[in-house]
């Protein structure tokens, strides 16, 4: 059945593909309140949507490891940090982005083991918050997933959960998952996940990781794991370097989103063949310290978007195209 038939008859089948989300689509949901969230674009008109979930924003305390969803200014920088990347994904599409009890940075301080619980804390409100958009917002919409860090983790889960369906898995443009790893072991065991393997491929996952070339270590890419990352300059998956001149702008953004410098051709780089990291040159590690306690030297975590900033954004554009025109043909 060809993509454009599937299309129309979605809108009329979603309500009976929500079994990989679970009861999450219920009434008596959280996300039936538009304050639930922080961005829900239902009177925009545009070709698609986009379903983004916000990065570590909460720091949490002893006693909290999960973003309590009355904290006020939790939720001030939660919306800060989902504006600085919701221009590359918004030119023409819908942007949803529900508030979550979120794993807090103390999380991160824990064992992978100890910190599972939290994450599925999160995880929960998340799957919660997509499957009451795709019963009540979506529509038979074509989907954009987007999400950096924790939001990139809990948006492959989205992936394994909810798109196993293969009607929903139809709708799916892109995941986006930056700052997070995806291994083949786990597309081996999802048959719905495919990565990306160049610049206008759909239904697929696109990921890096940022680092300096000395790095072997870190968080999100442990010693002895090998990710599976595209690399955004050239759209290659391989370890095909692309130079500085194919950077089409580095932008730092400010909380309302607003660029505040923007530096063409910042820097090149290339996928490791160990370890799947993208390694980063033309820049130091004094230039761009990890800011956060939980990451070391040289591991660009931070900068996954901003470095990439006009490349991803033109490469949202580019895939968007070429699954509308799959849809017509």
């Amino acid at each position: 059945m060809k993509k454009k038939t599937i299309a129309l008859i979605l809108a009329l089948v979603l309500a009976l593909s929500l079994a990989g989300c679970g009861d999450s689509a219920e009434q008596g949901s959280v996300y039936a309140e538009a304050a639930n969230w922080a961005y829900l674009e239902t009177d925009k008109s545009a070709d698609a949507d986009v379903f983004f979930v916000c990065p570590t924003v909460y720091g949490g305390d002893a006693d909290s490891f999960n973003m309590p969803m009355d904290d006020e200014a939790a939720k001030s920088d939660f919306l800060g940090a989902t504006n600085m990347e919701k221009g590359i994904y918004d030119d023409d599409a819908r942007f949803f982005a529900p508030y979550y009890r979120q794993a807090g940075l103390n999380a991160y301080e824990l064992t992978a083991e100890e910190r599972e619980p939290y994450l599925q804390t999160a995880y929960e409100d998340v799957k919660d918050a997509f499957a009451y958009y795709l019963e009540n917002y979506n529509g038979g919409r074509p989907i954009i997933l987007a999400g950096f860090s924790q939001g990139a983790d809990l948006c492959i889960r989205l992936l394994k959960d909810c798109f196993a369906d293969e009607e929903v898995n139809e709708l799916l443009v892109a995941c986006y998952a930056i700052g997070w790893s995806i291994t083949a072991e786990e597309l081996a065991e999802y048959p719905q996940l495919r990565f990306a393997s160049g610049e206008d491929d759909t239904g697929v996952i696109i990921s890096f990781n940022s680092e300096a070339e000395s790095v072997t270590d870190s968080l999100t890419i442990p010693a002895g794991t090998r990710t599976l990352a595209i690399n955004p300059l050239n759209w290659k998956a391989d370890g095909t370097p692309a130079g500085k001149e194919e950077n089409l702008g580095a932008c730092f953004t400010d909380y309302s989103g607003n660029i505040v410098t923007e530096i063409p051709q910042l820097t090149g780089a290339y996928i490791d063949a160990e370890r799947g990291a993208l390694k980063v040159t033309d820049v130091a590690p004094e230039e761009y310290p990890p800011v956060l306690s939980i990451f070391e030297d040289g591991i660009y975590h931070l900068y996954d978007y901003q470095f990439f900033y006009r490349n991803l954004e033109e490469n949202v554009g580019v895939r968007l195209d070429a699954y509308l025109a799959e849809q017509a043909a």
